[in-house]
């Protein structure tokens, strides 16, 4: 099956304090560029800042033959986090909020909004500021996936589940009751598909098909920067190469292990995908 993508949302750079490197990163564009590296045509929608850091990243996905047509630019700061890793678990130290995506974020109009329609998997995540566009892309019969990361009250699950397909949630530090429950919620708020995972020690999927467990097998981590996007991401591509979208266990267990098996690419290297540039300050 032919398919096509679109992260749309947050793009950063991960600004490494032990090496003074910075590589490009953000969920929204790490889904991108992992699928183009997955050979799966993918384009990239969000704000640029005026800035070094800005200029990079656009560099970068100029080389890769990402589409980004329908970003924005403005004068200020491209976002930007401050990184520390611990036996090769990334730790977040600082950043800018994002920066520039914060203060600008994106209006979809009927033009970004027919563009957007002609692929076949919409991805944003919590750190896109997109919220109030996601009922206007699932009305043009986007699949949209969401990325949660570990955050969301109940009223956020409440507004943002009903327009997503496949919800994705880090539960790290959570027993498998807690995640359960967790799991629970967001479907019951109308995501159909909700994806938890715990790093090395599992990944949890519910559905109307019940509920499933995946192990992964543990790989000792260069750096597990981008692991969980990379995951997300394998995943959802696995999906889509299915042709349905409402696959069975037998299909959502074969997802996983491509998850598993992008994420543990991304963790044998430094940065989301590589590309580091040395920078001035942090």
């Amino acid at each position: 099956m032919s398919i096509s993508v679109i992260g749309i949302g947050d793009n950063v750079v991960d600004k490494y304090l032990h090496s003074g490197v910075m590589y490009p990163g953000g969920n929204a564009l790490n889904f991108s560029v992992y699928a183009k590296l997955a050979g799966v045509p993918a384009a990239f929608m969000g704000v640029f800042g005026g800035d070094e850091a800005a200029r990079h990243v656009q560099d970068v996905l100029h080389e890769l033959k990402i589409d980004t047509t329908h970003c924005r630019h403005y004068d200020g700061e491209n976002g930007y986090a401050c990184i520390r890793l611990k036996n090769g678990d990334r730790e977040f130290v600082a950043s800018n909020k994002n920066g520039v995506l914060r203060e600008h974020p994106l209006t979809l109009s009927q033009d970004d909004l027919h563009y957007i329609s002609q692929f076949n998997l919409v991805h944003s995540s919590i750190n896109g500021f997109l919220e109030p566009e996601l009922e206007k892309i699932k009305q043009k019969n986007n699949l949209i996936s969401f990325d949660f990361s570990g955050r969301g009250t109940d009223e956020y699950f409440e507004s943002v589940c009903p327009w997503i397909s496949y919800g994705f949630i880090s539960c790290s530090g959570l027993s498998s009751d807690e995640i359960k429950e967790k799991l629970e919620k967001i479907y019951y708020y109308g995501c159909r598909h909700v994806i938890a995972t715990r790093g090395h020690e599992g990944v949890y999927y519910l559905s109307a098909n019940g509920y499933l467990e995946w192990h992964p097998q543990y790989i000792e981590p260069i750096d597990t920067l981008g692991a969980g996007d990379a995951f997300l991401t394998g995943f959802m591509i696995s999906i889509m190469r299915s042709g349905t979208d409402e696959p069975d266990n037998e299909m959502v267990m074969s997802a996983m292990r491509a998850g598993g098996q992008s994420a543990a690419q991304v963790l044998s290297h430094y940065g989301a995908f590589g590309f580091g540039k040395p920078y001035s300050a942090c």
